[in-house]
């Protein structure tokens, strides 16, 4: 007997890819629990879409400055027709979850920019054909070296399992690494890729990440030395690394996201080596993190939350994120703050971005300042 190959849809593909997300349970916050310290500007990224669309999953974003935000966003999300009466200008005013409904996804406008008003001000359209085609959710995370004198542009697509480098401007493709639909868990391959960091000696963190389960670290002309971490539940490993972020002190933390945890590393005299420290445990599904001079923030699912954390893993403070609309959130997805404090977070459900401003008086422990970089 002959068997048929499975036809699985686009929004079935959807659905097994963010299952972890859905069935994360809930964890209830550690240590001191307050008020978000910032205020939403209501509103903030403007519509720019033709008739009959919205963004898409924000699946990342980078403040290079306060008026320049890269938004790296999984295509446009078709409307319903005829439009309801309460569209408040993103898919989720209508109550409908642009992750989940794939279907209703087209690959446009993958990549722009927006000013400090939220006004679209770059389309990297010209770009868009490199998302095309993709069954599953696409773009990932958008990163910047701070190192990198060109400031290229770092896009990583996890379902293609390539990794894109673009020049500032946008006008050429510079290298792209990995091979499009071709994964591996050699030395040029990758398994549906996360994230992307940098240390200051020109080296490259390439968290790869939800089938390989590890950390590739290149060097400065992008040659791999080495790797580290691996799939299962021991000190250093992995069940999904998600993003991966930079420290002082040599330090590297990479958020396991089914594993529920943070694992902590630090840098040795190899290039291609280095040792696990500790995981900070306590989180129900984390997404992403920032890394300041003397502590960390970490944005978990469930309950919706910004942590802070010590180099220890103390928690430090934590505030909640409603779901409650217009300004609510179903997944921080990303998070990215500019060198005015301002912070924005992308959310992947509900399709936008917001912007948070801190309130008059805030206590500056509790906000959240852009990540740390060497001097």
């Amino acid at each position: 007997m002959t068997l048929k190959p499975l036809a699985i849809t686009a929004s079935l593909l959807t659905v097994l890819a963010v299952a972890p997300a859905m069935r994360a349970q809930s964890v209830p916050p550690e240590g001191p629990v307050g008020p978000s310290p910032y205020n939403v500007l209501r509103g903030w990224q403007k519509p720019f879409a033709g008739p009959g669309y919205a963004f898409g999953g924000n699946s990342g974003v980078f403040a290079e400055s306060p008026d320049r935000i890269f938004i790296l966003q999984r295509g446009e999300f078709k409307l319903p027709d005829p439009l309801p009466a309460e569209y408040g200008g993103f898919a989720g005013s209508l109550k409908m979850n642009v992750l989940t409904l794939a279907d209703r996804r087209e690959w446009r406008n993958c990549l722009y920019t927006l000013d400090r008003t939220g006004q679209v001000k770059e389309r990297w359209t010209q770009w868009d054909h490199l998302c095309e085609g993709s069954s599953g959710p696409g773009p990932h995370r958008i990163r910047i070296s701070p190192y990198d004198k060109e400031h290229r542009v770092w896009v990583i697509n996890e379902t293609f399992s390539t990794i894109h480098i673009f020049s500032n401007d946008g006008k050429q493709l510079l290298k792209t690494l990995g091979e499009k639909n071709v994964v591996g868990s050699d030395a040029n391959h990758f398994g549906k890729p996360q994230d992307v960091a940098f240390l200051p000696d020109g080296r490259v963190l390439i968290a790869d990440g939800l089938d390989n389960h590890r950390v590739m670290i290149l060097d400065r002309d992008l040659k791999y030395l080495g790797e580290f971490g691996g799939n299962g539940k021991g000190p250093g490993q992995f069940n999904g690394v998600h993003a991966i972020a930079v420290g002082p002190g040599g330090r590297i933390f990479a958020l396991d996201r089914s594993g529920n945890r943070i694992n902590v590393f630090t840098t040795t005299a190899d290039p291609a080596k280095v040792e696990f420290v500790t995981a900070f445990p306590g989180f129900s599904l984390p997404l992403d993190i920032i890394v300041n001079d003397d502590s960390l923030w970490v944005t978990d699912l469930k309950p919706l939350r910004f942590v802070k954390l010590d180099f220890n893993g103390n928690h430090l403070y934590t505030w909640l994120v409603p779901s409650d609309l217009p300004d609510g959130y179903l997944e921080v997805h990303t998070f990215s703050v500019d060198s005015e404090g301002n912070l924005y977070g992308g959310d992947n459900q509900y399709g936008r971005t917001q912007k948070f401003v801190p309130k008059p008086g805030a206590d500056p422990k509790q906000l959240i300042r852009a990540p740390w970089v060497a001097r």
